[in-house]
């Protein structure tokens, strides 16, 4: 019954939030207005700026900023200990990530739809407005170069995610087209798309033959690995959604992803449920409350302050600025609707980095495979993390195999469960190195399948099913990046007057390349080609929570200067801009030196250097601000 409780009360606390912090930011501090004039009403051209149903907005706002960063951020955090992964999940989210996507979709709403660098120029200054905008376009380029490998690495570990995702690209063009030019209504558009989504998941899971593979091409060129074909792939359906109307693939596709993402949410939620009402799920039993020694033992870095940079998103994260002030913004229909997608969508995110912190908790307490079985099951996955030709795999593959028939008895020992702690010490006693994305995905995936087996649903379903969750999750987020960083580069176009690249079409195809550009590149000379957005990854966390404070103190001088509770945007801005820059500089001092990364060590030291510009530009506003006010 104690995981029971958790779940209950993290659920209560995010709802109590909701009526009552939300509704006094909004009301009180930003006092917003119903009449106010948003920006897909008065700049309504179609394209960008459509006036969009609250639950449709929803929809793209929420799955656009999940993505899988509340996923594969707690999944490596409960290497503390589930207690503080939480606790910062229920509390940073409540007062300080919804806060922060809140307050940047309003300002945006405020300024005529413009995005956060704009916002930035016109509160504190016009160079304020040009570093921020390099930056945004910097850290974006990661975003769809990173996130489109972890698509293309779960499309390798679990295809049966494969045919959903693509059937969803024409579902959602169906329904946007006859929603938006037909007048259907939408909840039988949304009913006719959960059906045909439904009938393909299940083919899908449960019959792996009906999934798209894609054949092996490293015989001809070693960049030619599937990896880099499904990477490929994916940017150029992200070129496409980027540059058409938002009604006809962008905002529909989120939609239904989002519908998608409800129900598996549900299901993992019910069988949760059912797994704590019948003790079967026990999460103080099956990981530990606490675990600091242990952690840095295993080479983890400080609990202090990197929890709060690896749970990312599932707290706090200042992507989220950029979705709420890029797309959000401009489709918006009515500011009675801000609070719902700002403030609502983040609560629902951390929602699912609870469900998340449970999976790799209760969820994998449930009972996996052994150690010898879980090396089997996962050969592909991590011989692929290790870069190694489609061949070499398939060798290593059979040769397990046939170790594994050596006889009868050793074949049912390695096909046992463990449950409880030992369970979870097989996903977590191991050095800090050796955690990476795809095999944390996985952490998630068996564990929520776990729960979802108490439904009756059988558990390499429930697999298929998650997998496909995530497949999507990230989907929506590389469309969505690949979008804002044309804004961004309009943006940049327009301030230098580098006319070209106002055009849509331009703009999208140098943001392209640019993610393209660290996608072909690698990490490491025995490294696969598509896996280059790596490279800048351990920097990506603290960078992206450095906007977060950033995106805090530009609403917190745009409060002060209308004289409206300023403190509630400015201190929790200090802590965000305090605890990265701490992060950044260990890892700087203590890891990029010593083992040589040199580029690591540059892009961190600029975006330190770029961080301490930007709060002086703020230390100066605030001054002619006071020297206004006395005056």
């Amino acid at each position: 019954m104690f995981t029971f409780l958790v779940v209950f009360l993290s659920f209560f606390g995010f709802i109590v939030a909701y009526n009552t912090y939300g509704r006094f930011l909004s009301r009180r501090i930003f006092c917003v207005k119903d009449n106010e004039v948003v920006p897909s009403v008065a700049l309504r051209d179609d394209i960008d700026f459509v006036p969009t149903n609250r639950y449709v907005i929803f929809g793209h706002h929420f799955t656009a900023i999940a993505g899988t960063g509340p996923i594969v951020g707690p999944t490596i955090a409960v290497i503390w200990g589930w207690f503080p992964a939480l606790c910062w999940v229920l509390f940073g989210s409540i007062f300080i990530g919804a806060v922060h996507d809140f307050a940047a979709l309003i300002l945006s709403l405020r300024s005529k739809g413009h995005s956060l660098g704009d916002i930035a120029g016109e509160v504190l200054s016009p160079s304020a407005k040009l570093l921020f905008l390099i930056l945004l376009a910097f850290i974006l380029a990661i975003v769809v170069a990173v996130f489109g490998n972890v698509i293309a690495n779960t499309f390798e570990d679990y295809p049966q995610s494969v045919m959903p995702t693509i059937i969803s690209i024409p579902v959602a063009v169906i329904l946007g087209v006859v929603t938006h030019r037909y007048g259907v209504s939408l909840f039988f558009a949304s009913l006719c798309s959960i059906f045909i989504l439904g009938v393909t998941v299940m083919i899908s899971a449960s019959n792996s033959s009906f999934t798209v593979l894609m054949p092996s091409f490293e015989s001809y060129h070693a960049s030619l690995n599937s990896t880099m074909l499904w990477t490929w792939a994916l940017f150029i359906y992200c070129y496409f959604a980027s540059v058409f109307p938002v009604w006809i693939l962008l905002q529909p596709r989120d939609y239904v992803n989002s519908l998608i993402l409800y129900i598996v949410l549900a299901l993992i939620v019910i069988g949760l449920i059912l797994a704590c009402v019948t003790g079967v799920a026990d999460m103080a039993a099956a990981a530990p409350f606490l675990r600091i020694a242990a952690a840095t033992e295993a080479g983890a870095p400080p609990i202090l302050p990197f929890l709060f940079i690896t749970v990312a998103c599932g707290a706090v994260s200042g992507f989220h600025a950029l979705v709420s002030s890029g797309t959000s913004s401009k489709q918006v229909a009515s500011m009675r609707d801000a609070q719902f997608v700002g403030y609502g969508g983040m609560l629902l995110e951390a929602a699912l980095a609870v469900i998340v912190i449970l999976c790799c908790t209760a969820g994998i307490g449930m009972g996996i495979v052994n150690s010898e079985s879980a090396a089997a099951s996962t050969g592909v996955n991590n011989l692929t993390k290790n870069n190694q030709t489609q061949s070499q795999v398939q060798t290593q593959i059979q040769t397990q195999i046939q170790t594994q028939n050596k006889s009868q008895s050793q074949t049912q020992t390695l096909q046992s469960k463990v449950t409880g702690r030992e369970a979870w010490n097989l996903r977590y006693n191991r050095s800090w190195g050796e955690m990476n994305l795809g095999e944390q995905v996985g952490t998630f995936i068996e564990g929520g399948a776990n729960f979802i087996s108490m439904t009756g649903i059988p558990v390499k379903f429930g697999q298929g099913v998650i997998a496909i969750l995530v497949a999507c999750f990230a989907a929506t987020t590389i469309d969505a990046a690949l979008r804002l960083m044309r804004y961004i580069l309009q943006e940049l176009a327009a301030m230098i007057k580098f006319v070209p690249m106002r055009n849509r079409f331009l703009a999208t195809a140098i943001g392209l390349m640019m993610a393209v550009g660290l996608a072909l590149c690698k990490p490491s000379p025995e490294a696969a080609y598509g896996t280059g957005g790596l490279i800048l990854w351990p920097i990506f966390g603290a960078g992206n929570q450095v906007i977060a404070g950033l995106t805090l103190m530009v609403a917190g001088v745009y409060l002060f200067r209308r004289r409206s509770g300023a403190l509630y945007l400015l201190i929790p801005g200090a802590v965000m801009i305090i605890i990265p820059l701490w992060a950044m500089l260990y890892n700087i001092i203590f890891v990029f030196v010593g083992k040589g990364q040199y580029l690591l060590t540059a892009v961190g030291t600029f975006i330190i250097l770029l961080a301490l510009w930007l709060i002086y530009e703020a230390y100066i506003a605030m001054r002619k601000l006071i020297a206004l006010n006395k005056e």
